[in-house]
């Protein structure tokens, strides 16, 4: 069996003419001379390099689509007709008591100080690309009146058009950062946090000293990778002067905006777009200990860490490392989610698939705990949308995995909410809207949640984005309450691992859950016997 499908996709906008296709390569089966197009080879002869990324630019989040082995779809969640574990104290289990609306899907996370969320989820790292910026407003606020935490990405200060710098090419002021924690901040409801995040560049330009010294930020992150890509950020720009001062800032532009060859292309209208690349960090053990003590002096009052879908090696020195460095939060990110900008290609073949990084993740969380060494709070990501999702990694990581990262899923709904906002303005709402009314109220099932939450004269300042992304949390709480009572566990903490069955013995082989066949096994023939 192939697992994936080279040479054409929807993100590379590409496509095969002949519907006989070669597994290995992609290729047309019969590739003739004086076709149309439009595979990727086809488009590279052309375009080059461009091909290389989703596209277009700004306007998409990608995904990679590659079918692997073994997956969370192979695990399934148990469910009992007896017990109640987790509930309030006092409460007895019963049918008139253990009732799924009282589940409580509070989670929280921190070494010392913690942060409490509403749900075991937080948003993906919503950095430096266009997606991200454009739709700010409604991510952040949503996140905020949600009640969970938002993670503000890599590159923002970097990028900023308005951005100073002093003689030391450190921060000075960065409207595009203070526009966004001052709008999470405005609707923060106690509930989450924002936090950010940094690379190389982001270092070396101060930007923990930027947003502790003026925003009093109390979480910064440290980010060694992702599950999309095992390189650094990307964005592209359309302007040859927007390249030039993003590579004199520091940053790897390619392709080289200050040579003259490339100005000619440029000015010629063949080289139409810049990428702007972040380098490449290099971890050690001792590096790493410091950079986190050094974050500490400054005032954070937690240090997170953000790893990729890298080799079992540096998933140790995450966990391990982690440890030593009493880090507030890991998040352990798998191949196969998504972003706004990863080469596609990357995207689709590089790293450890999230099933295998996540049951070898809680491995080495348990040896390091038998030896009686603290477990950092861990979050699993890489690809999850719904909340059977949520409730298989909590339980494959219990009780380590307090919450779950969510990127493309949590950034939908503002842009749907915010496309019905425009669609509203024009009168032009499509039939899968309409169908549900023609107002804001009639349409959003959470508006007026929301409007009892901020009251009337603010509700008419919260973007629609922000109650998308209100509405698509609450249907993610109230389907992980179901999931959670039909197991008879009242509350995240009591979520563990025996909940879960592998439905193929190469499931139960790579996560260590029971086949299906074998789970509760013994419990069973002891009733049978009795």
């Amino acid at each position: 069996m192939n697992y994936s499908t080279p040479n054409s996709n929807d993100a590379t906008l590409t496509f095969n003419r002949s519907k006989n296709v070669v597994p290995m390569s992609g290729l047309c089966s019969r590739c003739i001379d004086g076709c149309r197009g439009n595979c990727e080879v086809f488009r590279a002869t052309f375009r080059g390099r461009e091909v290389i990324y989703p596209g277009p630019f700004g306007q998409i989040t990608a995904g990679g689509d590659k079918t692997f082995p073994v997956d969370y779809s192979h695990l399934n969640i148990q469910g009992y007709a007896m017990g109640a574990h987790g509930l309030p104290a006092g409460v007895q289990g019963g049918p008139d008591t253990a009732i799924f609306p009282i589940v409580s899907t509070e989670t929280e996370y921190g070494w010392d100080v913690k942060v409490k969320m509403d749900m075991p989820v937080f948003t993906g790292a919503l950095g430096s690309t266009e997606i991200a910026r454009a739709n700010w407003d409604h991510f952040s606020v949503g996140a905020a009146i949600s009640g969970v935490t938002l993670v503000c990405g890599e590159n923002v200060c970097g990028i900023d058009p308005y951005l100073v710098l002093n003689d030391a090419n450190r921060i000075v002021k960065s409207p595009e950062m203070d526009r966004r924690i001052e709008t999470y901040k405005r609707y923060h409801n106690g509930r989450g946090e924002l936090l950010v995040q940094m690379n190389v560049e982001d270092t070396r330009l101060g930007v923990a000293e930027y947003v502790i010294d003026k925003h009093k930020l109390q979480t910064i992150e440290l980010k060694w990778g992702q599950g999309a890509k095992c390189i650094g950020g990307e964005i592209k720009v359309d302007s040859l002067e927007r390249a030039l001062e993003l590579q004199r800032r520091g940053y790897i532009v390619t392709p080289d905006p200050s040579s003259k060859i490339i100005q000619a292309a440029y000015h010629e209208g063949a080289i139409k777009e810049f990428e702007r690349h972040s380098r490449l960090g290099f971890v050690s053990e001792d590096g790493f200990l410091k950079e986190v003590e050094r974050l500490r002096k400054l005032g954070f009052k937690r240090v997170t860490l953000k790893t990729g879908a890298y080799s079992l090696r540096e998933l140790a020195m995450a966990i391990k490392w982690g440890s030593k460095a009493r880090v507030d939060l890991l998040t352990i990110d798998g191949s196969g989610g998504g972003t706004g900008m990863s080469p596609w290609r990357m995207m689709e073949e590089w790293g450890i698939p999230s099933l295998y990084l996540h049951s070898v993740a809680y491995e080495f969380c348990d040896k390091l705990a038998q030896k009686g060494e603290r477990v950092p709070d861990i979050a699993f990501a890489g690809g999850f949308s719904s909340e059977d999702g949520i409730f298989k990694a909590l339980a494959l990581g219990a009780p380590y995995v307090k919450a779950v990262c969510m990127g493309r899923a949590l950034m939908i709904p503002g842009m749907v909410g915010k496309n019905i906002a425009q669609w509203l303005k024009k009168d032009d709402l499509p039939k899968t809207v309409s169908q549900y009314g023609k107002t804001v109220e009639e349409i959003f099932v959470g508006y007026q949640a929301v409007k009892d939450m901020v009251g009337e004269d603010e509700i008419k300042k919260i973007p629609l984005g922000a109650i998308g992304f209100y509405s698509y949390a609450d249907k993610l709480k109230v389907g992980l309450q179901q999931l959670m009572a039909g197991a008879r566990r009242f509350k995240v903490s009591a979520i563990s691992r025996r909940d879960l069955m592998s439905l193929t013995e190469e499931c139960s082989k790579v996560t260590k859950i029971p086949y299906v066949l074998d789970a509760y096994r013994e419990e069973a023939e002891a009733i049978l016997n009795g």
